[in-house]
Formats: C-alpha cells, structure tokens, sequence
C-alpha cells in the first residue's frame, strides 16, 4: 500500500540484515524514557511534605506540580513538529537531555522559588519524552504490528501507577527527598546511551521555518486552559475576576491560533490532519478518556482510604485491580489487531465497560468491600485497556509518515487537556457534594473540619463527625462517577463514527510477506 512504501522510505536498510536483539534494545531505551515522564510525578507527589518541610513555601506547593504540568503540556506539540521537522532521534536525545538537567537541578533546588524554576525545566524535557516514543515507534513499527507493543506501555503506566508512591515513600525515607529527583539521572543516561547506541532514522532538514507565531499562541492558550483547570473552585472561585480572565485569554489564543495555522507556511499542528474523520474521532475519545481516568484515578484513593481505612502509603496499590485489568485487556487487544488488522470493536467495548464500570463504582457506599470495589475497579480498568493505546495506533495510522510527530503530539495532548479538564471539573463536583453533605449532617460544625482526611486523622474523630464524613465522602464519589458515567457514553457513542481502515503493513499477502519488521532494518546491531 500506498503508506507502507512511504514508510519503508523512511526507514534505511541495515547492512547486515534485520537484528532482532537491536529492536528489543531500542524498545527498551524508549520503555525506560517512557517511565521516566510517567513515573516522576508519581515519586515527588510523595515527596512533596518532606521537601516543604525542608524549603518551606507551603504557599508555593502547588506550583511544584502545575509548573511540570504546564510546561509538559505546552512544549508537547512542539516537540512533535521539531522531530518532524529536524528528525526524530535528535529531538528524542535533546528532551532527555532536558528532562535530565530539570532533575538535577530540582534535586539540587536550596528553595521553593528555584525548584518551581527546574521543575518547570524538568516539564519541558518531558513533553518530548511521550512525543518522543509514541512517533519513534509510529516511524519504525507498522501500525499492524504495532498492536503488539500495546501492553507493554500499558505495562509501563501500570508499573508507574502503583510502584511510584512507594519508590517515593521508600527514598524520601531512607535516602532524602532530593533523590526523588536524582533516581531519573541513571535511569535517563541509560536511555540516552542505548538511543544514541543503536536508533538510526534518517536525518532531516527543515524544508520552511519554524512557525514561532503559531506556537507562542498555542503556548498561551494551553497554559490559560490547563490554570484554569488547576486553579478554578481551588485557589480561585470559578467566577473571580482572574479566572474569567484567563479563560478569554485562552480562547482568544486558541481562535487566534486556528486562523494563524491555515496562513503560515510551516504550521506548528497541520490542520489538515483533522480532515481524517478516524484521527478527529480518536482525539476527542482521547480527551474524553483522560477525563475519565484521571478523574477515577483521584476519587478511587481518596474513597477507599476515607471511607474503608485504608492506608495512604499503599496508595499505589489500590489501583492494581484496575491497573492490572488495563494491562491484560490491553494486551490482548494488541495481540488480536497484529493478528487481524481488526479494531473498530475495540473503541466500541472500550466505551461500553468503561460506562458500566463507572455506574457501578458510582453506587459504592459506605458498606461496599473492598472486595466489590476491586471488581468494579477491573471492569472500569478493562474499558481502558481497549482505548488506552488504540486511540494512538489509529490516529498515527490516519495521518502521512512527514506528520506522525505532529499527528502522535496532538493525540497526547488531547488526552492531557482531556485530564486536566476531568481532575477540574469531578474534583469541583465532588468537593460541592462533600461540602453539602457535611453542612447537613453537621451544621456549622462542618466548617471545622478539613475538605480531606485520611485514615489516621479520620480514627481521632468523635463518631458523629467520622460517620458524617464517610458518608460525605460517599455522596461526592457517586456524583463524580455518575458524571464520568455520562462522559463514558460519549467515548460510545463516539466510537460508531471510526472507520475501519486497513493499517499500514497489513496489505502484504501472509506467503509473501517478509519476515523483518520496519523496526529491525531501522536499527543496526549493538
């Protein structure tokens, strides 16, 4: 097919043949720096009471995290138009290089001002590691075999998921909260050593500059968006004057942004990708997925240490029973797709269990057990586990090779305003049923207590007050995954509407085709 011969185009042939062992050591260099962006925030959250406690600036602790955040989302359509742009390994190699540098430089922060400063440096570097991955392996994998990796970076946000509390926990412990930080170096300079080792894509040359209008406005309209997120019904009311502000900012530079793109020369995102019905489809179910699953991922923690006692330190593990269904479902959807070049059913069941597994986890009270939570937890995890990497497979298989780093830094991005907007809008939803409740089991008793307990300060409560809270706690989860519920018929319904195109590489006859993936003659032997 037409797209398989532009691929193949792409890619130089290896001297000496395919080297299978070479593709399993740049798929592992890529896994690590996956790891590295997911698993980061994770290991600081932890860390955060120790280091403002060290660094003072309480006021200033939300800032640790927006300004990773911000500079995440910002920078990641940019990376994916440079390594368009200027090739894909060189900008690879320059975000980990970045991301290193943030690191050791927060590790090093003698305040809160400059580890805001480095952590913003850390989000920059970031941005270009999931890019990064995403369009290494869209460039040198087939989509139909690309099905196959899917549970191993399904693998990867589970391993992030549950192991990055207590990686946390344990160095900010027996180590100091500065090697929170520290612990991405080695991990980083083997990732840098093994794609700078064994990766070998062709170089490019930018054939038009660099559409720095169009990505300055970009810039601040997704920095407006994702503070109001942040700050909206936290730090500011939703109707404050600041709040109001940064919304008009942000859509002025949004619509300023889409007019700009369809005059400059080079534009940052190519609108024309969205001419694709199957790449705009997967990016609205992207960002509709990350709403959901952020969203669960901040309720389920809170419910089960709130309401069934259990403990924050193994936080991570209380996701495992939805984490681990993703991963296997996940999998499995990978395997199947390699081996049929089938996938429309998958976003369809996707957003059919993910509709009932929230339904469900909005019916817990404060009487469900753990035992029900965890199998309500796997059906949601499930439905995940059939989006989580299709949304990307199909949207890289929509567009042309010149733009799969564009095409794979939109997706990503869609599915991180899509969390933004899902942490904001199920947290303000959940903290204004909390809130109702307690006033009328407590009256203004209520306002003394605090808007988040866990276990440990739950137990030193009088019984009225504990109860009141629990079930405080209950009401607010039910109306955030009810909500979530409503958001998970939309990924449904929004399903029906993918056409199911052949991927690229599946239109080679079994008895002919050959017997080397794209990634084996991409990459030369180590």
């Amino acid at each position: 097919m037409a797209g398989t011969a532009k691929a193949a185009d792409a890619i130089p042939e290896a001297k000496d043949g395919p080297q299978p062992r070479s593709v399993r050591v740049v798929l592992l260099a890529l896994m690590i720096a996956m790891l590295l962006a997911m698993l980061d925030n994770m290991i600081v959250n932890t860390a955060m009471p120790t280091i403002v406690g060290e660094l003072g600036g309480l006021e200033h602790l939300s800032w640790v995290v927006t300004a990773y955040t911000l500079a995440t989302a910002a920078s990641t359509p940019i990376w994916g138009k440079l390594g368009d742009m200027y090739g894909r390994k060189g900008a690879f190699l320059t975000s980990i290089v970045i991301f290193l540098a943030g690191s050791a430089l927060s590790g090093m922060a003698q305040d809160m001002g400059q580890l805001i400063g480095f952590r913003a440096i850390q989000g920059l570097g970031a941005g270009g590691l999931m890019v990064g991955v995403m369009a290494i392996i869209g460039d040198l994998i087939p989509p139909r075999e690309r099905g196959k990796y899917q549970g191993m970076m399904a693998g990867i946000m589970a391993l992030a998921m549950i192991g990055g509390p207590l990686v946390g926990g344990t160095i900010t412990d027996h180590l100091g909260w500065r090697w929170a930080f520290y612990i991405n170096l080695p991990l980083g300079a083997v990732a840098l050593a093994m794609v700078t080792a064994v990766l070998h894509l062709p170089k490019k040359r930018a054939r038009g500059r660099i559409d720095y209008l169009g990505t300055a406005l970009l810039t601040v309209g997704i920095t407006s968006i994702v503070l109001v997120t942040t700050w909206g019904g936290s730090q500011y009311e939703w109707g404050s004057a600041i709040i109001m502000e940064l919304i008009f900012l942000g859509v002025a530079s949004i619509v300023g942004f889409l007019f700009w793109e369809t005059k400059a020369a080079e534009p940052v995102v190519p609108l024309h990708i969205f001419r694709s019905r199957n790449f705009s489809v997967m990016s609205v179910i992207g960002f509709l997925t990350g709403f959901v699953m952020f969203g669960a991922m901040l309720f389920l923690p809170l419910y089960q240490q709130s309401v069934q006692g259990a403990s924050a330190t193994n936080s991570g593990l209380l996701l495992m029973p939805m984490l681990l269904a993703m991963m296997a479902v996940s999998l499995v959807a990978g395997r199947v797709t390699t081996s049929t070049g089938k996938y429309k059913i998958f976003p369809i069941a996707g957003g059919a269990l993910m509709t009932v597994g929230l339904y469900l986890l909005s019916t817990m009270d404060v009487s469900t057990s753990r035992l029900m939570t965890g199998v309500y937890m796997a059906v949601l995890g499930a439905g995940m586990g059939f989006l989580m990497q299709i949304t990307m497979l199909v949207a890289q298989n929509s567009v042309e090779m010149k733009d799969m780093g564009v095409g794979s830094s939109t997706t990503t991005l869609f599915r991180t305003l899509g969390s933004s907007f899902g942490v904001a809008i199920m947290g303000a939803l959940f903290t204004s049923r909390v809130n109702d409740e307690m006033v009328s089991r407590l009256g203004k008793a209520a306002a003394e207590m605090p808007a988040q307990l866990d276990a440990a300060h739950l137990a030193k409560l009088p019984a009225p007050a504990r109860e009141a809270y629990q079930y405080a706690v209950s009401s607010g989860v039910h109306a955030g995954f009810l909500l979530g519920a409503c958001i998970a018929v939309a990924v449904f319904v929004a399903a029906f509407f993918v056409k199911e195109v052949a991927l690229r590489g599946a239109g080679t006859p079994k008895a002919d085709a050959p017997k080397d993936t794209a990634a084996e003659l991409a990459v030369e032997s180590v």
